[in-house]
């Protein structure tokens, strides 16, 4: 039986490996920061001390450690070499912050069991240095609490010193021995790699169950290992530092935005890698002779990501202002806004000529998308799974651009009719556009009601009629409106402390028309307020937003929700409810009633099959199927002619995957559209 000649594994006791005297672990540079949380810690504990109360020939497996032997020692070096720690950072950093709180604890009252203790932390050829030595950033900080080295008076905040202290605060003194026990009682299996090794892919597969590695951490890991450790420290000093101070917690956003803009496709947030998956597809291949190049992009991008997220960053105020308008929607056109802005700045970098034209260019795009995303949500149509489309159509030219925005964005006559009854969205937003509150200064306004939202018995609209006295059905046309456009106004704030629930007559003279917004003083011009005065204000107020978010005139118009091919979920396996996972497809403008994937795949293979079918051997060809010259295994078949069929046997993800292929090739996929049904939702 041949044996492996890269990898050795073995099950060892853990605390014996931990207190070897030779025994130096180094955490690598592209290692994620240590993260373990107070419930890790704690549930860590509790089976320590459950293991503890079982019988000698009791264990607990805590999992493998992987680690590669340093390479940096050489051959007429008889020192034990280091072992680079590639997976089981989190659990030897909580042991070791476990180990230094017992140690602590006793160290005065059992010298004995404190020294054995001491085995697990120090260096036997150094006691003042770790035999865990953590990511560079983070040693000084690790070693402070094991060593206990901390400054009279010095505070500190860190992962470590919290868990530390939790750990403390957890053990008494006369615990120690029996939480020691415990300990003794941890295996683990060992694993050291050879030089021949791939590290990274039994890194990934050590870490596919459990509590998985974030995104963005696996990225990290991706990027930089392979690479020599002067090499990981270049890259990760010149580009992964400076990426993480931009994005900050945002990181894992930024790499998914990032992904969007440069695929033109949709990332899946919800199980499984989705964004670690769309980088590897990206860049399949990473080396010193191309990471540099790609690296200053990302580099780049993320800086313009930090001016996305803090527009005050920008460089003019009228594009901080945008962009904070834009943030008002959240962040789903970040993709579309970040390329646009990479341009401006290239522009912008080749002179003062173009720079007013191309923050003009960039300035246009953001109104567009305040349009769309302000439209669609008076109506409500979700603005989910928008940008790739807009992000494919930008790539075509301005053109298709107008024609992407056209389609999904509602007309005129669906926002006056959602705007007459339905509660404003993002009203602070939309009144102070309304309004020219930019033209106001740092004017604090906030949001009021003529009608107020809980008006009192006495309140009136006329001074004449209270509130007590209209008819039940009177009352509750005035509260179906209490949110809608024409009964909302801006007020500064002195003002709007002094509006509660007062009649309109008393407001109308002595607040509204004192305001400085001329929009909220035209209410002032208004003899009686009820449900006829908020309809005409709704009305007047209509016609101004529609100019300013208007719709670009490029197109049909999509207000059925409807999700291009290439934006189509691709689903695992066959979930409960795929038989009736579309209401229909749009296929080249025409109508096709297709409740389910299955069918789909079929009905467009065979129609690219009879105008086209050297296109469909092809791909079949280069793809390994779906159409093969022979039914060469049992499944299920459909014969598109005497030599060739269409196998039927892959499952959802796989069929719609080759249904998008095939469409894109042939040039077809931007005119093909699917409406999910409302099972599908749900799916």
């Amino acid at each position: 039986m041949s044996t492996a000649t890269n990898v050795t594994a073995h099950a060892v006791n853990t605390i014996d490996w931990l207190s070897a005297p030779g025994t130096t672990i180094v955490v690598p540079v592209y290692q994620r920061q240590y993260r373990w949380d107070i419930g890790g810690c704690e549930k860590l504990l509790a089976d320590i001390r459950a293991v503890s109360a079982t019988g000698d020939t009791h264990t607990h497996f805590i999992g493998s450690i992987l680690s590669s032997e340093s390479a940096a020692q050489s051959a007429a070096d008889d020192t034990p070499a280091e072992l680079v720690l590639i997976d089981g950072q989190q659990r030897i950093t909580t042991l070791m912050l476990l180990v230094a709180a017992l140690h602590h604890t006793v160290r005065t009252e059992n010298p004995a069991l404190a020294a054995e203790l001491e085995r697990v932390l120090v260096r036997a050829a150094d006691r003042n240095r770790t035999k865990l030595r953590p990511h560079r950033a983070w040693a000084a900080v690790f070693e402070k609490v094991v060593l206990e080295r901390t400054a009279p008076g010095e505070s500190r905040e860190s992962r470590f010193d919290d868990n530390y202290a939790f750990f403390r605060s957890q053990i008494r003194a006369d615990e120690v021995p029996a939480i020691w026990r415990g300990l003794q009682k941890l295996e683990h299996v060992a694993i050291t790699l050879g030089p021949g090794s791939n590290a990274q892919q039994i890194f990934e597969s050590l870490n596919s169950t459990g509590e998985p590695l974030r995104d963005h951490e696996l990225i990290h890991n991706y990027v930089l290992m392979g690479l020599t450790h002067a090499e990981q420290t270049e890259i990760e000093d010149a580009f992964w530092l400076p990426i993480e101070q931009n994005t900050g917690e945002q990181i894992a956003s930024f790499w998914r935005h990032y992904l969007v803009m440069k695929t033109g496709r949709e990332v899946a947030l919800a199980g499984g890698r989705g964004v670690y998956d769309a980088f590897r597809e990206q860049f399949p291949r990473l080396d010193a002779a191309n990471l540099r190049t790609h690296a200053a992009e990302w580099k780049a991008y993320s800086a313009i990501y930090r001016i996305l997220v803090e527009p005050g960053h920008a460089p003019d105020p009228a594009l901080t202002r945008q962009l904070q308008y834009v943030n008002t929607f959240g962040r789903g056109m970040y993709p579309l806004v970040m390329r646009a802005y990479s341009e401006f700045v290239g522009d912008a970098a080749r002179g003062t000529e173009t720079a007013g034209a191309a923050e003009g260019t960039l300035i246009a795009l953001l109104e567009r998308v305040q349009s769309l995303l302000l439209r669609r949500t008076i109506v409500g149509i979700s603005t989910d799974s928008l940008v790739a489309r807009l992000c494919r159509a930008r790539a075509e030219g301005p053109e298709a651009l107008e024609h992407a925005f056209a389609r999904i964005m509602p007309s005129d006559e669906r926002v006056r009719g959602a705007l007459k009854f339905g509660a404003l969205p993002h009203p602070a937003y939309v009144l102070g556009r309304l309004a020219g509150a930019e033209q106001l200064g740092d004017l604090e306004l906030e949001l009021g009601h003529v009608f107020p939202l809980a008006p009192s018995e006495s309140w009136s609209g006329d001074g004449q009629t209270t509130w007590a006295d209209y008819t039940d059905d009177a009352q509750n046309s005035h509260r179906a409106l209490a949110n809608t456009l024409g009964n909302l106004v801006l007020l500064e704030e002195h003002l709007a402390e002094r509006t509660l629930d007062a009649s309109f007559p008393e407001k109308r003279d002595r607040i509204f028309a004192r305001s400085a917004v001329a929009l909220t003083r035209e209410v002032s011009m208004v003899d009686a307020w009820g449900t006829a005065a908020i309809a005409a204000r709704t009305v007047a107020l209509t016609e101004e937003l529609l100019r300013i978010w208007p719709r670009p005139d490029a197109g049909g118009i999509d207000d059925d929700d409807l999700t291009p091919l290439l934006d189509a979920k691709r689903r695992r396996g066959w979930p409960r409810g795929w038989q009736r996972e579309f209401a229909y497809i749009e296929y080249r403008g025409e109508h096709w009633e297709v409740p389910d994937v299955k069918y789909f795949f079929n009905r467009v293979f065979r129609r690219i099959w009879s105008e086209n079918p050297e296109l469909v051997i092809a791909f079949s060809r280069r793809r390994g199927g779906p159409v093969y010259d022979e039914q060469a295994w049992n499944g299920q078949w459909d014969a598109l002619d005497d030599t060739h069929s269409l196998y039927m046997g892959w499952d959802s993800r796989y069929m719609l995957t080759a249904v998008q292929g095939i469409l894109e090739e042939a040039g077809y996929a931007p005119e093909v559209f699917v409406k999910y049904s409302y099972i599908a939702a749900h799916m």
